[in-house]
């Protein structure tokens, strides 16, 4: 998700004809997809336009997608994952918008995903990675290693989520539109005290501006006029600069990119000297990965993770088999 608005000055006017992309956007949004999902799904549709020199969808059919999908894996070597959001966005674009519905959507082969195990750092290594970055980069990963949740799902956290009392947080736009409750890392109870009276400042000044708020999620400045400009649905970490809405033309404040967190955990794993490939959603598999070191039982980690499948969540077990299955090597021996 972690919707980032924009005035686009080319959107076309009420009276001008809908294009296809301006089309396939509204049905994104009327399916409530997150805005990573519409980016990806519009970029898609592109580049099959494009690579059919602008011949419109409606006049193509199974052989010419398989050709598309073909050149993804031949040509640009994507990987499957990648090349099945491809295939995503296309069926998308001839269910949803176009209004076909062919026997030859459904024959259409998926890539094969490879299966993957996540790369999980020790404790002492998560340590050292998050010693190394400061002010709100800092914060922010220790919240993922602390709760597990995802990088989005941190940066779109509101102050009315976060319950000191109670010690939980409250995720509220989780993958799949799924909320649930992380726990609130006893250590961080200062750091965050201390993250929202800056927060308090910004909105202060904010108010004394005459600014509108802060951005809201669908609907809910229709059903709560001036509910962005309260205390309460403030973002807890808050971009410096502010955007201007695309159909009000207001300017807003919205939260932090993830581009700059991801850039300092990447540098603070660099300058640890670790080898292991890791992001930030390494530590949300650290999270799950100490927790089943721990004892904890996997049904609530599932629960904090937010996973629908168990056997999504089953994969963090591969760690504790300690090598391959579990076996000790003959060499040891």
């Amino acid at each position: 998700m972690c919707r980032q608005l924009r005035w686009n000055a080319s959107m076309p006017t009420p009276s001008a004809a809908p294009k296809l992309l301006d089309v396939a956007r509204d049905r994104i949004r009327t399916r409530h997809y997150s805005y990573r999902t519409e980016t990806a799904y519009l970029l898609w549709i592109r580049q099959f336009v494009r690579f059919h020199r602008g011949r419109h969808p409606r006049e193509l059919s199974g052989p010419d997608i398989e050709a598309f999908l073909s050149s993804l894996a031949v040509d640009r070597h994507v990987s499957a994952s990648t090349q099945n959001q491809a295939l995503a966005a296309i069926l998308f674009l001839h269910r949803e918008v176009l209004g076909i519905e062919l026997d030859w959507l459904d024959r259409i082969v998926r890539a094969k995903r490879d299966v993957r195990l996540p790369t999980v750092l020790t404790k002492d290594e998560v340590t050292r990675v998050i010693g190394l970055m400061s002010g709100t980069a800092s914060l922010v990963c220790s919240l993922l290693y602390g709760t597990g949740m995802r990088l989005c799902e941190c940066l779109l956290l509101r102050v009315k989520d976060i319950d000191f009392d109670y010690r939980q947080i409250k995720v509220v736009y989780g993958k799949g539109g799924k909320e649930r409750m992380v726990p609130f890392p006893s250590r961080l109870t200062e750091p965050l005290a201390t993250q929202l009276e800056r927060v308090r400042a910004m909105f202060d000044a904010d108010r004394a501006a005459g600014l509108a708020g802060v951005q809201m999620p669908y609907a809910q400045e229709v059903k709560h006029p001036g509910a962005g400009a309260t205390w309460g649905w403030q973002f807890v970490f808050p971009a410096k600069f502010l955007l201007r809405d695309r159909g009000s033309r207001r300017w807003l404040r919205s939260h932090v990119h993830p581009r700059g967190i991801q850039r300092a955990m990447a540098q603070a794993v660099r300058s640890s000297g670790i080898a292991k490939p890791a992001s930030c959603h390494t530590l949300r598999h650290c999270f799950a990965t100490h927790l089943l070191e721990r004892g904890q039982d996997i049904r609530t980690i599932q629960a904090l993770l937010g996973h629908s499948d168990l056997n999504t969540t089953m994969i963090y077990t591969h760690v504790l088999q300690r090598g391959g299955l579990g076996v000790v090597s003959p060499l040891d021996d």
